[in-house]
């Protein structure tokens, strides 16, 4: 099961990945000819989340590659496949560039392209840019070229805001760091990508330099027991591009290197990354040794497994100085700056309020959860006698189609307790309308749900 890692990312060291996935299965059937091969395909498109037709052609290029090349099974929805000969030309030579790293502007000409196959898979490019943009306040005009990573203006916007501004750090801190969140926002929502963000950072970078960087120290691994880094080798771009030095550990890297490599580069963050279940277990460690050593730097925490509900609960109560959950790359600028600006005891303190509210949530509900012991679970157990068991036959065997249902009729049939659960608000539907933790959020978000679902 070789890995398999997101492509056309935005960084240059991910554009050979896919290369090396289809070499290395070569290799294996080469030189292991009883070996089997698996692989995890939709990694190889993760850049490109939210844009399902242009991840789709990207997985059945790659399989067609990777097939011939020895791959014996490929874990990936199959109803999502489309025929290789079906995708259009445009699109496939764009994905066939990525795929095989035939060209350094690869990624820049897949994103062009994009767009037009999001949704139906069908548009026509603009013919024509739309410069309207140029009209606005020159704040607005920074923050479109960030959201639109276009760096063509953005050294005599800086300039113009500069000029405008009582120091240059406050044209960071506003219209540049304003356009950051724009691209957190929509990168959140699944309606940016990877390559996308990177190049919007690449404009803020621009921008930086112009502005006297805000330069502050960050160290950033991958926790020991994880070897994963597209994430943390992400944001570690992210936060170079807005002034931060970052010094990169790698992955697999032992507390003690974290802790003694903070102190010697005179770090003022540490950030730390896990993609996989036992990461959290080493995070908590590191954490814990940090306040034992006499830490008093913030530590930012981030990854797919993690999330603010383990940060807060099992992280935090380790350390007493900030720790702070971060959801995604984009994100991380906004929480550095708070953690090192003028601001930053305000900002720890509201962290602060918010985890705890999250932690004396989690508990109140755990305390409803009343269980009984094993051996009582045991004991209770149903008895099934299946010698005389006939089960009974559906009315009408095979597949019941209602052509005319109408929708409002299955409102009833709704179980709202996993949406609520989507939304953070634990306990079960109806009583968590009269929780007194959530009840008033909960009854507010049931509110507006009714309204939709009604229009």
């Amino acid at each position: 099961d070789p890995n398999i890692f997101a492509i056309a990312t935005g960084i240059e060291e991910h554009n050979n990945y896919a290369v090396e996935f289809i070499e290395g299965t070569r290799w294996i059937k080469q030189n292991l000819p009883h070996a089997l091969i698996s692989g995890g395909v939709s990694n190889v498109s993760f850049s490109f989340r939210g844009n399902e037709p242009v991840r789709e052609a990207i997985h059945s290029v790659f399989l067609n590659h990777t097939v011939a090349a020895g791959m014996d099974m490929g874990i990936v929805n199959a109803g999502q496949l489309v025929l290789v000969d079906d995708i259009p030309a445009e699109l496939r030579e764009a994905v066939e560039d990525i795929v095989l790293n035939r060209r350094p502007d690869g990624t820049d000409r897949m994103l062009e392209i994009a767009e037009k196959y999001r949704g139906t898979g069908t548009g026509e490019a603009k013919s024509t840019m739309d410069m309207s943009w140029r009209e606005l306040p020159v704040n607005e005009r920074l923050a479109h070229s960030l959201v639109k990573g276009i760096d063509t203006f953005v050294l005599e916007d800086a300039e113009e805001a500069r000029m405008a501004a009582a120091r240059p750090l406050h044209v960071i801190e506003g219209p540049l760091m304003d356009g950051m969140n724009i691209v957190g926002d929509l990168f959140g929502a699944g309606k940016m990508f990877l390559p996308q963000v990177v190049k919007s950072a690449r404009v803020m970078k621009k921008a930086v330099a112009h502005l006297m960087p805000f330069m502050e120290a960050e160290a950033m691994a991958t926790v020991k027991g994880d070897v994963h880094d597209i994430g943390k080798n992400i944001v570690g771009v992210v936060l170079q591009c807005n002034g931060f030095e970052i010094v990169d550990l790698g992955v697999m890297v032992p507390t003690q290197k974290i802790l003694d490599t903070a102190i010697a580069e005179k770090c003022d963050i540490i950030g730390l990354s896990g993609l996989i279940t036992p990461s959290l277990d080493e995070m908590v460690t590191v954490a814990s040794e940090m306040q034992r050593q006499g830490f008093t730097l913030p530590l930012m925490i981030g990854g797919a497994t993690t999330s603010k509900l383990h940060t807060a609960l099992k992280i935090a109560p380790m350390y007493q100085q900030p720790v702070v959950h971060v959801l995604d790359a984009s994100r991380a600028v906004g929480v550095a700056a708070s953690l090192l600006g003028a601001n930053k005891a305000a900002y720890a303190a509201q962290i602060t309020e918010e985890y705890e509210a999250l932690v004396a949530r989690r508990k109140a509900n755990q305390a409803e959860d009343k269980r009984v012991s094993l051996p009582e679970a045991r004991a209770n157990k149903q008895l099934l006698d299946f010698s005389t068991y006939t089960p009974t036959a559906p009315q009408t065997p095979g597949i019941t189609v209602f052509e005319d249902y109408p929708l409002e009729d299955l409102v009833a049939c709704i179980d709202w307790t996993p949406f609520f659960q989507s939304w953070q608000l634990f306990g079960k539907y109806p009583d968590i309308l009269t929780d007194n933790v959530v009840g008033t959020e909960a009854q507010k978000l049931f509110d507006d749900a009714q309204k939709m679902l009604k229009t």
